[in-house]
């Protein structure tokens, strides 16, 4: 019995190594195949003045920068209000939505 599953064990290793099947992780990750996604963030009424804005359409939030590059804490969507926190995490402003804005 064992003789009979070597030989097929060593065609598979006998294979190039270096040879895929298809694209590689590298491939893959460099095209996503979910849609990007889009949120509308007019209804987040707090910037920090002179801030540069990044959106993180995934998490719902904001993340604020200041002009030398360092962050400047975020704003985040939670539930019926969006919560502005600082650099160091802690929450600095609390804004009610709107009714229209909760859809």
């Amino acid at each position: 019995m064992a003789l009979l599953a070597a030989p097929s064990f060593a065609s598979a290793q006998d294979a190039d190594p270096d040879e895929h099947k298809g694209p590689d992780m590298h491939q893959l990750a460099a095209h996503p195949s979910a849609p990007p996604v889009h949120k509308d963030y007019s209804h987040y009424l707090y910037r920090p003045h002179g801030d540069r804005v990044q959106e993180q359409p995934d998490l719902d939030r904001l993340l604020f920068w200041t002009p030398d590059g360092k962050p400047d804490g975020y704003a985040q969507r939670r539930g019926e209000s969006v919560i502005y926190y600082d650099a160091a995490g802690r929450a600095i402003r609390v804004q009610r939505l709107a009714p229209e804005d909760l859809q």
